[in-house]
């Protein structure tokens, strides 16, 4: 069976598609960006990271997970000099749950504003 599920307090999607997925043992988060519900981009590339992480954990847990199903984690930053300041709130998140991980440079996201997205897949059960 698949859930599609929508999460309650969080940014609508842009497009067509739901915040996360869950079949069987298996959960896939879409891109989550820093933005607030409200639609509040801070400036700052940790503060956008701060709150799509936020939002990453509150997907992950609507699909009956955490910081210690995931297995992979996709990080998307406009500019990745700044990869080091993301990685605090990275190790305090998953700590010795360690996922693959991939991390690239991209030329934009959705918003000209927006400076970093994260997605990821876990299993549970």
């Amino acid at each position: 069976m698949i859930q599609r599920i929508m999460v309650p307090g969080i940014m609508t999607p842009v497009s067509h598609y739901c915040h996360v997925v869950r079949a069987g043992n298996l959960v896939w988060v879409s891109g989550v960006v820093g933005m607030e519900a409200n639609g509040h981009i801070p400036p700052d590339t940790v503060s956008q990271f701060d709150i799509a992480m936020d939002v990453m954990d509150e997907c992950l847990k609507a699909a009956g997970a955490g910081p210690e199903h995931v297995t992979k984690v996709q990080v998307f930053m406009t500019d990745i000099s700044e990869r080091a300041s993301i990685n605090p709130r990275r190790i305090a998140y998953f700590g010795e749950h360690l996922p693959a991980s991939t991390l690239v440079e991209v030329k934009g996201l959705v918003d000209p504003r927006m400076k970093v997205e994260i997605e990821c897949q876990a299993v549970v059960g």
